[in-house]
């Protein structure tokens, strides 16, 4: 006898930022593990219908959505297009993120040297965004008192602090805030909410760094596993958080990161 204790059982999911990398992982293995449609979400709509077409040419169903989840009207908007075309989103997992879709060359200098509108591009997708899309998707999971989830993928800046990027690491620590108060508010509604720290990950974004090769040897130092994450490492964990596997965790923190940094 075999049985998939992964399976979604048909959960619609809204993957944000899911148009590469990490994202783009996380939507393909949910569509490959029962969820009933998968909403594929990016600034970048070229990116996500790549994504969304890569789940149809696989057997799934899957809709391209184009979304600044900075803006909450047009989160709302995002999600009232998903229940239309899927139906509504059982699993939200917040994986926007970065210094959001255009960033300045001034994010990089010391946050002193800024100032809100500086700060805000971190601050606005790895903060807002999470709670944009939360506030759109939860009334609906509370109104059909099914399972749901919320799975939010954060830093390891946000809990071990990374000089330099202060503004950001604010955020995600923010972000994991937020969602351990998520999960204790909705609990008595059957819905859960973790999040997902991660550390050095090869995606298209970073792909540049990887290839100094002995840069990389310093940089794998600090790390029990000395290789960079791929995507599927994350993707393996929100798998796992999105199905009923996982029904008895929640406003939980799991780093995901090769031993970057320890969780008691």
């Amino acid at each position: 006898m075999s049985e998939d204790i992964l399976d979604l059982g048909g959960r619609v999911s809204l993957v944000t930022g899911a148009g590469q990398g990490v994202g783009r992982q996380i939507a393909l293995h949910l569509a490959r593990h029962g969820s009933g449609g998968v909403a594929v979400n990016d600034f970048h709509m070229d990116r996500a219908e790549a994504v969304a077409e890569e789940i149809r040419a696989a057997g799934g169903k899957a809709l391209a959505v184009r979304a600044d989840v900075t803006d909450l009207a047009a989160v709302k908007a995002m999600n009232a297009e998903i229940q239309a075309t899927l139906g509504p989103v059982g699993v939200l997992v917040n994986n926007a993120g970065n210094m959001g879709a255009n960033p300045t060359s001034d994010v990089r200098k010391p946050f002193w040297e800024t100032g809100p509108e500086v700060w805000n591009q971190a601050i606005g997708v790895n903060l807002y965004g999470v709670m944009n899309c939360a506030a759109a998707v939860i009334p609906g999971m509370i109104a059909r008192q099914a399972p749901g989830r919320i799975i939010t993928i954060i830093s390891d800046a946000g809990r071990y602090g990374d000089a330099g990027l202060e503004a950001y690491a604010a955020a995600k620590a923010g972000a994991a805030g937020f969602t351990r108060s998520v999960a204790r508010t909705l609990a008595r509604n059957g819905i859960t909410a973790n999040a997902v720290a991660i550390a050095a990950t090869r995606t298209p974004a970073t792909e540049a760094a990887f290839q100094d090769a002995e840069r990389l040897k310093r940089m794998f130092e600090k790390y029990i596993v000395r290789r960079p994450g791929e995507p599927t490492d994350i993707a393996n964990m929100v798998l796992f958080l999105a199905s009923n596997a996982s029904s008895w965790i929640s406003g939980q923190t799991y780093p995901v990161n090769g031993g970057f940094t320890l969780a008691l």
